[in-house]
C-alpha cells in the first residue's frame, strides 16, 4: 500500500477524542484504531509491537547495520478533533487541481474557495484528498500515521538503506492535551523524536505557545424582575463587562507569529450563575505569566465592584519546548538536512497551539515536530495533498538514513 491508499483506509475510523468522559482512551474508536493498526504492524513483521490499555501503541523497525547508532523515533496521534465530526469521512481526490473553487457539496452548497483559502493556489497542478463538506477529514494526524507506517515500510523493502532501531508510536487524545500524559518515555526507549504532526509541507517547529485554560465563575442572584431594583445581581451581565475589560486586539483573529492571546472558547449562563472559559496562549514564558496575572487581576476588578460574585481558576497545560530542544539543536540540523535530501524546503516556524512534542519534550523525549501536509484542521475545509504526504514519507526515510550515517 502507498501512503494515499494507506490514508484512505484510516480516515474510515472514527477517532474523535472527548475531553468530558474522563478516560484513556477517551472514545473506543481510538483503541478500535489502535487493533487495527497493531495487526498491520503485526502483519508487516515489526518487533517489540505492544498495546497498553490506554490505547498507546509502539513497535521498533530492528536495526540491520552492526554499529550503534542512537535510536529514533516516530509519533503520531490516533483522534481526531472533537470540533466537527469524523464519522462516515467520505474523501475524494482531486486530481491535478486547477486553482478554482471546489465544491465539496452541491447539495448543501458547500464550496472549497481559494477566496477564502488562498493558500490553496499553492497546490495547483497537485492531487488534493478533501472531504465532502459534511466532515472534517483526519489529515490531523492519520496523515502522520500513513507517512510513518509507509516509510518504515520502504525502509522494509530497501534493505540496502542502513539504519539503527528505529522506534515508531501512535497515541490517543492528542486534539484534548492528553496525548502524552500517559506515554511511557522509558518503554519507548528513543534518543529524541519527531512528532509527525504539522501542516504544510516544509515546517519544522520546535517552538510552541505556554498554553494555560482559565474557568472564571459568576454567581448573581436572581429576583423577580419586576421587583429587583438593588437587589438582583445577573451574572450575564457581569460576565459581559469581564469580556469587555480584556484588550480587544489580543485575540486569536487579530494575532500572529509570535503573538499571544486570550480566547473565549465557552459561555454558559443564567442570572444566578455564568462561566467563561478561556484559553491562554503565549510563546513567552514571561508574558504568559503575566497573562495569567492579569485575569486574576480582572477578577479581583469584579469583586470590588461586586463582592464575592466572581472566582477564577487557572490550569497550566503545556510549555514551550524550545528550552528543551535548544541543548540539542541537532535533532533541528538533521531534520533540515533531511527536508532538503527529499526535495522539500524546510521553514522553520513557531507552532502556534500545542504538540505533544512538547509534553514529551519536558518528559524527557525531545521531540520537535515535522509537517505532516494537512491544510484546515479541525473543519469541513480540511484537505491535504497527496504530494505533500508523499514528501513527508521521504523525510522520514532521510532522516533515518541521516541517524545512520553519524
Amino acid at each position: 500500500m502507498n501512503v494515499t491508499d494507506r490514508f484512505l483506509e484510516y480516515v474510515k475510523f472514527d477517532t474523535q477524542s472527548d475531553e468530558l468522559t474522563n478516560l484513556t482512551p477517551s472514545t473506543p474508536g481510538q483503541m478500535e484504531f489502535a487493533q487495527y493498526l497493531e495487526r498491520q504492524l503485526q502483519k508487516m513483521g515489526l518487533k517489540d509491537i505492544t498495546l497498553d490499555e490506554n490505547g498507546y501503541l509502539m513497535a521498533t523497525l530492528p536495526k540491520n547495520m552492526d554499529r550503534k547508532v542512537p535510536t529514533v523515533g516516530f509519533i503520531a496521534h490516533l483522534d481526531t478533533s472533537p470540533d466537527m465530526s469524523g464519522r462516515h469521512v467520505k474523501p475524494r481526490i482531486v486530481k491535478n487541481y486547477d486553482g478554482g473553487d471546489v465544491v465539496l457539496n452541491e447539495e448543501k452548497n458547500i464550496v472549497l474557495s481559494p477566496e477564502s483559502f488562498p493558500e490553496m493556489k499553492r497546490y495547483v497542478g497537485q492531487d488534493l484528498i478533501v472531504t465532502d463538506g459534511t466532515t472534517l477529514l483526519g489529515a490531523d494526524d492519520k496523515a502522520g500515521i500513513a507517512e510513518i507506517i509507509t516509510a518504515v515500510d520502504y525502509l522494509q523493502q530497501h534493505p540496502e538503506i542502513k539504519h539503527g532501531d528505529v522506534r515508531i508510536a501512535f497515541n490517543p487524545d492528542e486534539e484534548i492535551g492528553q496525548g502524552a500524559h500517559k506515554f511511557d518515555v522509558n518503554r519507548f526507549g528513543a534518543e529524541w523524536a519527531y512528532t509527525m504532526d504539522g501542516g504544510e509541507i516544509g515546517e519544522l517547529e520546535y517552538e510552541n505557545f505556554n498554553a494555560a485554560v482559565a474557568r472564571v465563575t459568576f454567581t448573581g442572584r436572581n429576583v423577580h424582575p419586576g421587583y429587583a431594583k438593588h437587589k438582583m445581581l445577573n451574572s450575564m451581565r457581569v460576565a459581559n463587562q469581564f469580556v469587555i475589560m480584556l484588550p480587544r486586539w489580543e485575540t486569536p483573529e487579530h494575532t500572529e507569529d509570535y503573538e499571544g492571546f486570550y480566547h473565549l472558547t465557552a459561555m454558559e449562563g443564567s442570572v444566578e450563575k455564568t462561566v467563561l472559559t478561556y484559553i491562554i496562549r503565549d510563546h513567552d514564558r514571561d508574558r504568559f505569566e503575566r497573562r495569567k496575572k492579569e485575569l486574576e487581576h480582572l477578577t479581583r476588578k469584579i469583586n470590588n465592584e461586586f463582592p464575592g460574585c466572581a472566582s477564577i481558576e487557572i490550569k497550566d497545560q503545556y510549555y514551550n519546548m524550545r528550552e528543551k530542544i535548544e541543548p540539542v539543536m541537532h535533532v533541528i540540523d538533521i531534520a533540515e538536512e533531511a527536508m532538503k535530501d527529499a526535495g522539500v524546503e524546510p521553514r522553520v516556524v513557531p507552532i502556534r497551539g500545542g504538540t505533544d512534542g512538547a509534553q514529551l519534550s519536558f518528559k524527557g523525549l525531545p521531540c520537535p515536530n515535522i509537517f505532516a501536509g494537512g491544510l484546515n484542521f479541525h473543519g469541513r475545509f480540511e484537505f491535504v495533498p497527496i504530494q505533500s504526504m508523499e514528501a513527508a514519507t521521504r523525510v522520514i526515510v532521510e532522516i533515518v538514513k541521516r541517524v545512520a550515517a553519524q
